[in-house]
């Protein structure tokens, strides 16, 4: 087959997969290795790619304030040496075989994005550099301390921004103590006390089979995905499963931060704890802050704030679905001497939205752009692997993605208000702002 050819029949194997995934339910298939990791497989033969994400409960929350960054850094270093591999070696081995090599991290997970061509000799050597990754990084002294250095420079650099300033202020005012308060990349101060020592240690209690979650999608049949799944997790003690993160269990009594800044805007953030991923109230609290501030232009907090005032550019609203807790955050920047009014304007617009509910046309307008927009989510292979990804480290139901769309239009008016009313309270917000005072306003 011709080069040109092969891209044509790729450029059509494109399109089919943007048009299937959207019209049929997805298979997905599960299983345990023998090790005990978790698996999710999605069979796809319209490519020969295979896209990979593995996940493990080594976030963030994971870390102590002494020695915040631990859980970031270590994530990030084991894949500049690793098994009879050197830093330099892995990027080479990958590149040679056009296998593209990615990370994710946040509070809850921490992990690896693998895609490569499905035929043997590609894919296997990429799941070995993948495989040597995940059980024997080396965690060499010059490499840690080099890296250490690159993320201090890094944490001081953005100790000067007041987006990052305010991001940071805000998790503290709404978790306290809990580990979600903690800064995921760390303190300047924390990042210098890690070691190769702490770095091996913090590997070996969570990077073990049981807390091991692997996605699968692409072209290999179920028996290759399994005998893949075994290969990768073989090497990985079955170890004892991460104790969940603590529960978020009250919203702390809501406070109001003025943080000095020369920017010449105001950053504004309001909010709560919120949901988790398997929260009873997700799609009425989706729904609804669709309508809230979730919706861009379609929002009420756009229409109040930019619209008709001319406060903002942008203003948002969201819940972040996490293992507990995740943050209910409002947002937006304004100009120093509209600080004031913008925040009251805010304040304003969700009082009324929390004694009233949004109305029915607000309604079926969330509802006919979350549902026509759903098979935009699973238009490729890669979007794909991220709701598998999620499904199977937050043990979601196997029917999720067929689910959501009914759940979604089984959503009331009735169920968004009272959701929003039992679960978002005006007293337990907390308000930060980075740059102008509130005693500002228009002259």
């Amino acid at each position: 087959m011709s080069a040109k050819d092969l891209c044509m029949r790729l450029l059509a194997a494109v399109l089919i997969l943007a048009a299937g995934p959207a019209c049929a339910g997805l298979d997905i298939q599960h299983w345990r290795t023998s090790q005990g990791a978790r698996v999710y497989f999605v069979e796809n033969h319209d490519l020969p790619m295979l896209d990979l994400e593995v996940d493990f409960p080594a976030g963030s929350a994971r870390d102590s304030r002494e020695l915040s960054g631990l859980a970031s850094l270590t994530r990030h270093v084991m894949v500049l040496g690793a098994g009879s591999y050197s830093e330099r070696d892995i990027a080479e081995r990958l590149a040679d075989v056009g296998a593209v090599f990615s990370g994710q991290f946040d509070a809850d997970r921490a992990g690896f994005k693998l895609r490569s061509l499905s035929s043997a000799h590609e894919l296997e050597q990429a799941m070995a550099v993948l495989r040597a990754v995940l059980t024997t990084p080396h965690f060499e002294a010059a490499v840690v301390e080099r890296e250490k250095a690159r993320a201090i420079a890094a944490l001081r650099e953005a100790a000067t921004k007041p987006e990052i300033i305010g991001e940071k202020a805000f998790s503290a005012a709404i978790y306290g103590e809990h580990p979600y308060a903690l800064p995921e990349a760390g303190e300047p101060e924390s990042v210098a006390r890690l070691t190769p020592e702490s770095m091996a240690a913090f590997h070996q209690t969570y990077y073990r089979a049981r807390n091991m979650s692997l996605a699968i999608m692409g072209d290999i049949s179920r028996a290759q995905a399994e005998a893949l799944a075994e290969h990768l997790a073989a090497d990985l003690p079955p170890g004892e499963a991460a104790p969940p993160i603590p529960p978020v269990t009250t919203a702390l009594p809501g406070t109001q931060q003025v943080i000095a800044h020369p920017a010449s805007q105001s950053h504004l953030f309001l909010g709560q704890p919120g949901m988790t991923r398997h929260d009873p109230d997700y799609f009425p609290l989706l729904v609804g802050n669709y309508i809230l501030g979730g919706g861009g232009f379609d929002s009420r907090l756009m229409e109040e704030v930019r619209q008709k005032k001319g406060l903002a550019y942008s203003v948002y609203s969201y819940f972040q679905p996490m293992q507990a807790a995740g943050p209910f955050q409002i947002g937006l920047q304004t100009r120093r001497e509209t600080t004031r009014e913008a925040l009251r304007t805010v304040q304003e617009v969700l009082a009324r939205y929390l004694r009233e509910g949004p109305d029915e046309a607000e309604l079926a307008q969330a509802k006919n752009n979350l549902v026509g927009g759903f098979p935009l989510r699973l238009d490729s292979n890669k979007k794909i692997l991220d709701y598998l990804a999620v499904i199977g480290f937050y043990q979601l139901p196997l029917n999720w993605l067929e689910t959501y769309i009914p759940q979604v239009e089984a959503v009331t008016r009735a169920g968004i208000l009272d959701a929003f009313q039992r679960r978002i309270r005006p007293e337990a917000l907390s308000t930060v702002v980075v740059g102008g005072q509130l005693g500002e306003g228009r002259h």
